[in-house]
């Protein structure tokens, strides 16, 4: 086995011999410090060989144009796979660069190894993943890809880790941003708003810089609606329809609750929307709603527990976990992550539909344009979807989506600086942030 031992730094390198070299571990001295490095900086290899000088030639590293630019690599996965070429062509698909911010919070430790097994998008899709941090979580980044490394998902075929979305968003072609500050004791929504909209800002930036041109972007961290629709207005190059924010924990929860009160398994629920904002203003549809194929409120003949209970159930779900676990659901949040990708590289099944924080331009329900608003979707399994045409409304509905909608407008207003429009202004109604945001 060759071992490339590197200095001052590190990133993915090719060994060359007359024998097939199955394994390559490049062993790290001081990389925590010197992963800051710029990329460019000139990396010379001191290369060492356990095996005997007549079985292979002395093998030489070399670094292409390609490694320069990529952000530097995590232990094993320094790696350069050489694939057999049926392997590649026939057994395969291409591989997909996926990335991930706020990578070393709780969230990711439970999607990371998700994406990784094949569970998202299938057994057949190598993966790499581009783990995105900060100056004081990266020791923890670097945990995170150590147990990447020792899980030996065999769909993983590269990691790397660093901190400036500029080198991470690389060519990404799914990018899930989950990393946000979350709202301390006595802080304004508005400060919060500003302080994580800025975040949002420049790694919408950042994607339209380097990300693939058909990056498709699920943003997680809150406030999510608005916070995609700054990324996305920072992303002209990017089509704003690319741009998801995650309400599809909301949905899981309607679901759980409609499944309980009919006395079924959730399975049997389906076309529910969750519409509007991820906030306590958000508006589980119950009209739409089926269980086994027929109308929810055929089934479930309690129209006081659908209006009040039901709704404020789904509203304030985060806030009773935290009471009861201690801490924000970072598992389920995971678990709804992975169902809104699959969502979108799966058809969804006929007159089915999910639910997306998607942007509002061309909507045919008369909801606000150029919000980031949750509204009923369909895909055919390509990752793009369209709206479901065949919703229908009553009085009830309507007001609450009109609520809902209203917050939106008032949070746009709040960044109006970080999406070209002007000063800010702020009048936000009342504080509606979700518990568990808190």
């Amino acid at each position: 086995m060759a071992v490339a031992e590197f200095s001052p730094s590190y990133t993915k390198t090719s060994l060359h011999s007359s024998s097939q070299l199955s394994y390559i571990s490049t062993r790290l001295s001081n990389h925590r410090r010197l992963a800051f490095r710029p990329l460019h900086r000139t990396r010379h290899g001191r290369v060492y060989c356990s095996v005997a000088s007549n079985q292979v030639q002395a093998p030489v590293s070399v670094q292409t144009e390609e490694t320069k630019n990529k952000p530097d690599c995590f232990g094993v996965f320094c790696v350069t796979y050489d694939l057999k070429a049926e392997e590649e062509t026939k057994s395969w698909k291409k591989l997909i660069n996926i990335a991930v911010s706020g990578a070393a919070g709780m969230i990711s430790n439970h999607l990371l190894f998700k994406l990784a097994s094949g569970e998202v998008f299938g057994p057949d899709q190598p993966i790499a993943l581009k783990l995105l941090g900060s100056e004081r979580s990266f020791q923890a980044l670097e945990g995170v890809a150590m147990e990447l490394e020792d899980s030996l998902y065999p769909l993983l075929r590269e990691v790397s880790i660093g901190i400036n979305p500029y080198e991470v968003f690389q060519d990404a072609e799914w990018a899930l941003l989950i990393g946000a500050k979350p709202r301390g004791p006595g802080m304004e929504r508005a400060d919060l708003l500003d302080i994580n909209g800025q975040i949002f800002a420049e790694q919408g930036k950042a994607l339209n810089a380097v990300a693939s041109r058909n990056v498709k972007v699920m943003v997680v961290g809150n406030p999510c609606n608005t916070n995609a629709l700054i990324c996305l207005k920072n992303a002209p190059d990017i089509p704003a329809k690319n741009f998801h924010a995650l309400t599809r924990l909301d949905e899981n929860r309607a679901k759980c609750q409609l499944a309980h009160k009919a006395g079924v398994f959730y399975d049997q629920v389906s076309n529910v929307t969750i519409w509007g904002n991820h906030s306590t203003t958000q508006v589980p549809d119950f009209l739409n709603a089926r269980i086994n194929g027929l109308p929810v409120k055929k089934v479930i003949n309690d129209a006081k527990w659908l209006a009040e209970e039901f709704t404020e159930k789904v509203q304030k779900r985060g806030g009773v976990l935290i009471k009861k676990w201690g801490r924000s659901s970072a598992a389920s949040t995971a678990v709804s992550i992975v169902d809104g990708i699959r969502s979108l590289v799966t058809p969804t099944p006929k007159g089915d539909w999910f639910s997306s924080g998607v942007c509002t331009n061309g909507n045919p329900y008369g909801i606000a344009e150029d919000i980031v608003f949750s509204m009923p979707c369909r895909s055919k399994g390509d990752g793009d979807y369209e709206l479901a045409m065949d919703v229908i409304f009553d009085n009830y509905l309507l007001e609450r989506i009109t609520k809902t909608e209203a917050e939106l407008l008032a949070e746009k207003r709040c960044v109006a600086h970080l999406i070209g429009e002007g000063i800010a202004f702020c009048d936000l109604p009342e504080d509606t942030m979700l518990p568990g945001e808190m």
